[in-house]
């Protein structure tokens, strides 16, 4: 399995991206070298694809499936690829606020911690259906991690497509988003642009 060791304050500053995107709350005080230079139509669209492969946590072999699937489907496929995206385990679970940023959902998703309508799932690409109910296992709500989640993400607001009772740590997926709920400064026709070449 492929991990992403790039330090994320020096990745969000190449590609022009705010970090609390993904649940930092750092910021970093320096610019890009290639800040002011101007960029290519290609260069736009790679960029545009990096910062959706950077955010979902996603590497380019399973981010091209998303996108052959979405192409497939009725509807954009820009629209449709934001969905999936979205939609992903690990996705739902930090939105849940059951994380405190992107790479903890997946970790904890990959230690077997949530149950998706009463069975373990492990696989943080998995894709959540509307009506699904997410939970965090027995065995690990006790856990002081959980605690200390809870305090940092209490706060943080939950979108409206999702459910979350965060005193017995589950939730439920209302229905899919829509691309307007969709928070993520990505532009994905130009993703589209990209790949449709």
């Amino acid at each position: 399995m492929a991990v992403n060791r790039v330090p994320v304050l020096k990745r969000c500053r190449s590609l022009d991206l705010d970090p609390t995107f993904l649940g930092y709350d750092k910021k970093s005080n320096r610019t890009s070298a290639r800040a002011g230079k101007k960029i290519s139509e290609y260069g736009l669209q790679l960029r545009e694809k990096q910062k959706a492969k950077f955010i979902y946590g996603v590497l380019e072999k399973p981010f091209r499936n998303y996108y052959e699937k979405a192409d497939r489907m009725k509807g954009q496929t820009g629209e449709n690829l934001m969905v999936m995206l979205e939609s992903r385990l690990d996705s739902v679970v930090f939105r849940m606020g059951f994380a405190r940023t992107r790479r903890e959902a997946r970790q904890i998703v990959g230690h077997k911690h949530f149950l998706v309508n009463g069975k373990p799932v492990q696989i943080p690409s998995y894709l959540i259906k509307a009506g699904d109910v997410i939970e965090v296992r027995e065995k690990a709500r006790s856990l002081q991690r959980y605690k200390d989640i809870l305090e940092v993400t209490g706060g943080r607001l939950v979108p409206e497509w999702l459910e979350v009772d965060q005193e017995t740590m589950k939730g439920t997926v209302k229905y899919l988003p829509t691309r307007e709920m969709i928070d993520v400064p990505v532009n994905e026709m130009l993703i589209v642009e990209l790949y449709s070449k």
